[in-house]
């Protein structure tokens, strides 16, 4: 595997960080349902997630659904968000290691999701507490992936150059805003989308478990 000497790290965090699918199709269906349209399998809404809530409930309501039909839902979505939407999330295998051990070689961390950004940070605050120098999600000031404008602001926050720096995700889109943001594109194969996509989106490396990263950081 290629080496390097990263001193930060931002993260993705579905199905990068946490796996909060269980939890999303709970929330999802129980929405659709509030609303009175169909719900449906874990599989499709797999399908669904990686830019944001608002697409999410797009693609998951029916074609004709007009904006305004959708912004509601969107609202209940966020709604219910505090109380289903990462009641059983958990860490992937290896992840809170990881951060520990870059944590202890002096890298900067931080976090930039699609998820809407109060979501963002109520699930890093309960899951990883005081880890993050920067927790980001999508909001006015960073936008959606995968426009770079968040991942620089972050890096910047950060201290470092964005050469210095590896963005960790398990989409294509993860993928593609660090390209865009001239950082390390890292991908990581546990989380909700194909190695295929991966590639296809520009991934410099691919790894299977968490640790497999250390080889990326500063010693």
């Amino acid at each position: 595997m290629e080496r390097s000497n990263l001193k930060g790290f931002v993260f993705d965090l579905d199905g990068t960080l946490l796996d909060t699918l269980p939890d999303l199709v709970v929330l999802t269906n129980e929405t659709l349902s509030r609303h009175g349209y169909p719900t449906h399998s874990t599989e499709a809404i797999c399908g669904f997630v990686g830019k944001g809530a608002a697409m999410l409930i797009h693609r998951a309501l029916p074609a004709e659904c007009s904006d305004a039909e959708i912004d509601a839902v969107v609202a209940t979505w966020r709604e219910l968000f505090p109380s289903l939407g990462h009641a059983n999330a958990k860490p992937y295998e290896g992840v809170p290691e990881l951060l520990r051990e870059l944590k202890g070689r002096g890298c900067r961390l931080a976090v930039l999701s699609n998820k809407f950004d109060a979501g963002t940070r109520e699930v890093i605050a309960a899951h990883f507490p005081g880890v993050f120098d920067e927790v980001h999600g999508e909001c006015a000031d960073y936008p959606r992936k995968p426009d770079p404008t968040g991942l620089e602001k972050t890096i910047a926050q950060l201290g470092c150059d964005p050469s210095e720096v590896g963005y960790v995700g398990d989409s294509g889109t993860d993928m593609e805003v660090a390209v865009r943001a001239h950082a390390a594109p890292l991908g990581v194969s546990w989380g909700y989308q194909s190695r295929a996509t991966l590639i296809e989106g520009g991934a410099r490396v691919i790894v299977d478990h968490p640790r497999d990263l250390l080889v990326w950081a500063q010693n």
